[in-house]
């Protein structure tokens, strides 16, 4: 049964059966996170998939694991505060999250990892890159940036919507909290087209594992980051997927970030910002990291 025949069929559980089982795992002194797994064929390298704000690492990734399985093993954790990640009362930091990751991946035993990052899950990859150098062959980048607001005006009032909506956010929808066009810009719309009943269904029930409040704090903390003073150092095979009719993350910003690192080879996808639940997306990221394992070789020391 083919991913679109899994997504119409919502009895069987059919699309089950496309997502790597999942499991708890705990990091000594930061919580439970949840990590779905995948082994690859023998000496395979392993990816890391780190999925967007207001996604879980099912949910971003869904059209992923069938093809990159056949060349890699699968690392895809909910990242703290979503879905089923670490619940914390710190206050979310991408940084946080990046070393939550790292320490998964220790336990896990993976040795170093392609890590991939789509929308949120850029700063992720790129601050474990920089803060935990051996555990990171090579980068794939989509949908992603080194900062996600263009000027001052912009990210100011998104990092205010973030840290009063954090403050005052308790328990409710998470709809009723988020501003219509940030939704549909960021996953509402393009998530409902062409993918009727069971996606919006499951899609809903990912969400609604979400910590709400830390919903808001990464909103804040996208608002502030950014990379543009080191991402030129990045020194290993990097490849980007930019999403040319963005509306979330500017293509102008994505090509900006691409060119800024060192021989990184650059994809375009003629698709917005929800990309990963297209049903070709699974084929272009797989032969983006394809790309990266060849240059990544020796540091994976996965044969070529």
């Amino acid at each position: 049964m083919s991913l679109v025949d899994a997504l119409r069929d919502d009895t069987a559980g059919a699309l089950d059966r496309h997502i790597p089982p999942g499991r708890r795992l705990h990091l000594p002194g930061r919580g439970d996170t949840y990590v779905r797994l995948h082994r690859g064929p023998a000496g395979a390298p392993t990816v890391l998939l780190l999925h967007g704000w207001l996604a879980t690492g099912a949910l971003n990734w869904f059209r992923c694991f069938e093809p990159l399985g056949r060349h890699f093993t699968l690392v895809a954790p909910d990242l703290r505060g979503h879905g089923r990640g670490i619940r914390s009362r710190r206050r979310f930091r991408l940084r946080d999250a990046a070393d939550d990751t790292a320490v998964t991946l220790e336990l896990l035993g993976t040795g170093p990892v392609i890590a991939v990052g789509y929308s949120m899950g850029g700063p992720v990859a790129q601050l474990l890159w920089r803060h935990h150098r051996p555990l990171v062959a090579g980068l794939v980048l989509s949908a992603t940036g080194t900062e996600f607001m263009p000027g001052n005006r912009e990210r100011y009032a998104l990092s205010a919507l973030g840290s009063v909506a954090a403050g005052t956010t308790r328990l409710g929808s998470l709809a009723a909290w988020l501003p219509g066009r940030v939704t549909r810009a960021l996953f509402g719309m393009e998530l409902s087209r062409g993918n009727p009943g069971m996606l919006a269904q499951w899609a809903r029930h990912e969400m609604s594992h979400h910590s709400v409040r830390v919903l808001f704090e990464a909103l804040h903390a996208l608002a502030n980051y950014s990379a543009r003073g080191w991402i030129d150092e990045i020194d290993v095979p990097t490849s980007v997927l930019v999403t040319e009719q963005d509306r979330a993350v500017s293509p102008t910003a994505q090509l900006r970030m691409a060119m800024a690192i060192p021989d990184a080879h650059i994809n375009r996808i003629a698709d917005g910002h929800a990309a990963c639940v297209n049903p070709d997306f699974g084929r272009k990221i797989t032969n983006a990291c394809l790309d990266v394992a060849v240059r990544a070789a020796p540091r994976t020391g996965a044969p070529t």
